[in-house]
């Protein structure tokens, strides 16, 4: 048996003036997305943001269910702008962040599996990287190059 390993790599940010301008205000509209989440059962608000290639940016927020199961996370409701609204455009970059009723969030805030799979998803059928910055409701921000630095062993169209 063969032993096998890999490495994560991401940059960390200690605060927003640390971000390109572009990263801060794509930031800036996940958080302001945040008064748009509809979030009466945990009180969990979750906004996102996407760049696109043509420099239009589109923001989304968590969107529950009093049945579990057909709520929508803030990421996939931004993808999901950005696929219906520009269907050919490149997605740059996604901004995460998030704000918790009994306390302020301090580290970033990871998307759930099904975001993670959706965005190595949008990552494939793009042929293209999706840079992302993920913070919580205040402290320090991280940047990963793509979306499969956070689910390494992806499901894609490859093995279908």
């Amino acid at each position: 048996m063969k032993k096998k390993s890999s490495r994560l790599e991401w940059k960390v940010a200690e605060k927003l003036s640390d971000l390109p301008k572009k990263d801060a205000k794509l930031l800036a509209l996940a958080t302001s997305s945040l008064e748009n989440a509809y979030a009466p059962y945990s009180k969990f608000h979750v906004g996102a943001a996407i760049l696109l290639e043509n420099g239009k940016m589109l923001g989304g927020s968590n969107q529950e269910n009093a049945a579990y199961p057909m709520c929508l996370c803030a990421e996939r409701v931004a993808l999901s702008a950005a696929a219906s609204q520009y269907p050919k455009m490149l997605i740059k970059t996604m901004a995460i962040t998030v704000k918790a009723p009994n306390q302020i969030v301090q580290q970033p805030a990871m998307p759930c599996g099904s975001c993670r799979q959706a965005l190595c998803e949008m990552e494939f059928q793009q042929k293209k990287d999706i840079k992302l910055v993920i913070r919580g409701e205040e402290g320090v921000i991280y940047i990963f190059k793509s979306a499969k630095d956070i689910l390494p062993f992806s499901f894609d169209a490859t093995f279908l």
